[in-house]
């Protein structure tokens, strides 16, 4: 069955830009209310349709796509009050984008499986810029048929597309490539403060490191803070951060593996979190270690 309706829920920074490229190439796009009205305004304005809750999305939809925070609001849209588990029938997909616990994720594919449908995690990569460019990467986890059947609208908003496997490894994948990203930027974040401390030249730094092979890009978004006090770069809230890293923590428990590194990020998160930064872009954990550490920005 060709997907022709499309269902959205989660119109936030990054959501914004898959609905508007879902839209501009012709599909029916239904999205559900969200507190933040004005890119779900855009999105009407666009054409596409509102709904109240996930029950109605999901009615009217061949695919729904998920771009919310973490496992708990997914299971939320998929088993609470008005959840798409009531509206599933044969060949309806649900495409989960959001950041999510690969074991929840397994739990939530044998019940909507349970009933005809299929769950699939589609998690992202980059920022709400490529998410407005359609230029999104995506890790997709599920039955490659299911995948191919979906995959002309996710290339409505992704130009990475890497299929890591069954139902939850793209979530596993995300998990691990969300760690290597959030520790980068504490380790940038450590060295920018120290950097400062010393009073060494911010711009010397940026070009000695962006040389050579201490070079991330996270250390390139980050320097920016120092330099130009802009964190747009790296539009990714720290309390974000602290959850990816939890769910990371919980997985390599469950394997067992050891995490030193993750545990640290974590906690430097956790203590930035309680400093009041929890909605700032992960940036400004320059500005969490250098209060720390008494440096003045």
């Amino acid at each position: 069955m060709t997907i022709k309706r499309v269902g959205l829920i989660g119109v936030g920074l990054m959501g914004h830009g898959i609905g508007k490229n879902i839209l501009e190439k012709g599909y029916q796009l239904t999205v559900m209310a969200h507190q933040k009205r004005g890119p779900v305004d855009d999105l009407v304005a666009r054409g596409a349709h509102e709904r109240n809750n996930p029950l109605s999305v999901a009615k009217e939809s061949d695919l729904v796509i998920l771009c919310v925070t973490g496992s708990p609001q997914v299971e939320h849209i998929i088993h609470g009050e008005y959840g798409i588990i009531n509206a599933v029938r044969p060949g309806l997909i649900i495409a989960d984008c959001s950041t999510a616990e690969p074991d929840s994720t397994k739990r939530l594919a044998a019940d909507i499986e349970a009933k005809g449908g299929h769950f699939v995690d589609t998690p992202m990569t980059r920022t709400p810029k490529e998410a407005e460019a359609g230029k999104l990467g995506l890790m997709t986890g599920g039955p490659a048929e299911v995948i191919a059947r979906i995959r002309p609208v996710l290339d409505c908003f992704a130009d990475t597309i890497v299929h890591a496997g069954g139902v939850g490894s793209a979530h596993q994948l995300k998990l691990i490539n969300n760690f290597l990203s959030i520790c980068h930027a504490a380790v940038a974040a450590e060295a920018i403060t120290v950097a400062a401390k010393a009073g060494v030249d911010m711009q010397a730094l940026k070009d000695i490191v962006m040389a050579g092979g201490a070079a991330s890009v996270m250390f390139g978004r980050l320097i920016n803070v120092p330099l130009h006090n802009d964190d747009t770069s790296a539009q990714f809230a720290i309390r974000n951060a602290r959850k990816d890293l939890r769910y990371y923590t919980n997985m390599t428990e469950q394997l067992p593996a050891t995490s030193f590194l993750a545990e640290t990020a974590h906690q430097i998160t956790v203590m930035a979190d309680n400093m009041g930064y929890g909605e700032r872009f992960i940036p400004r954990l320059i500005d969490v270690l250098m209060k720390v550490n008494g440096v003045k920005p």
